[in-house]
């Protein structure tokens, strides 16, 4: 999609790493923003996102970056928006609107909500769309190619800043729905951040294992232990931020998931294959289910498909 009418003038990225800078690029290379603006503390990072051309104007100045700007976007991990959105609060122009990235949707709320002043629209994102690797070089402009987005508006949220901000991410390639935030919380507890609670404790699992095994752990690598090392590599900050603010969520889901384990455990112990043979079965149908939703492969949708997904 390009428009020959900008989308937005002046876009605010707080944070330009890959989620942020991929944003840029879909911004820039489709004509969604007049201008872009970036921010990172960081001089070096700062640096790097002149030299990617990742915006028109970068600086280390959150306020004044988001002075004059429509669209305000916080693309830094979720346990800073409380004290990023109390020093930005008296910048926000009148009619600007304010959304995020984050993978947490209440505590995103709790903490940005108090700082949106009158007049100023608030309307939470999150793309459901990342790879293993960050900073503003790991960005690329198909990441959000044929991936879900997921809005979570307050009650009484302007319509219209919605619809705007769901038609920048429809322009980058996305699916959005509409959600209830805490609906949100749950889904994602059990669809992205279990998921990354267990492969961070397999890897550090192995991690704690004699060196010889250790290495032979490393060397012989199967697919299933790849994939795991690949979703602990991710960026820690932004996990432990994520955990720390969905914790009712993911330590319900965490709970339900130690009481199937135990009784996957006593299933191994007692020789039941029937009872093994039918979780597998059913899990396999998921499987398939993600894969005619488009939604599976690898983080990066750059990377070819794998033998299963293009037989399926």
């Amino acid at each position: 999609m390009t428009s020959a009418t900008p989308l937005f003038g002046r876009v605010c990225l707080l944070g330009v790493g890959l989620i942020g800078g991929s944003l840029a690029i879909n911004l820039r290379e489709k004509s969604l923003a007049r201008e872009i603006v970036g921010v990172a503390r960081r001089q070096e990072t700062r640096e790097q996102i002149k030299k990617l051309g990742l915006a028109d104007t970068v600086t280390g100045d959150a306020a004044e970056a988001v002075r004059d700007s429509d669209l305000i976007i916080f693309c830094t991990p979720v346990g800073s928006y409380a004290a990023l959105g109390e020093a930005i609060s008296g910048a926000f122009k009148k009619g600007a609107i304010i959304t995020d990235v984050g993978s947490v949707k209440n505590a995103v709320i709790r903490d940005l909500g108090p700082f949106v002043p009158e007049g100023v629209h608030f309307v939470p994102g999150h793309p459901i769309a990342g790879t293993e690797h960050s900073g503003p070089a790991a960005a690329f402009g198909e990441l959000f190619e044929d991936r879900y987005c997921i809005l979570t508006p307050p009650p009484g949220t302007d319509d219209a800043a919605v619809k705007k901000v769901q038609a920048l991410w429809e322009a980058c390639g996305s699916t959005v729905q509409i959600m209830d935030a805490a609906h949100h919380d749950k889904v994602l507890g059990i669809t992205s951040h279990l998921p990354h609670l267990i492969a961070y404790t397999i890897v550090a699992t192995a991690q704690d294992l004699e060196e010889a095994t250790r290495q032979e752990v490393i060397r012989y690598s199967a697919s299933g232990f790849r994939d795991f090392t690949r979703i602990a590599a991710s960026d820690p900050i932004m996990w432990r931020d994520i955990f720390l603010n969905n914790r009712e969520a993911v330590l319900e889901i965490l709970q339900r998931f130690t009481e199937d384990l135990t009784a996957l455990q006593r299933a191994i112990r007692w020789g039941e294959g029937d009872v093994l043979e039918t979780l597998f079965t059913r899990t396999r149908e998921i499987r398939r289910g993600v894969v005619e939703l488009g939604q599976a492969g690898t983080f990066d949708t750059r990377e070819r498909k794998t033998p299963e997904e293009s037989e399926d």
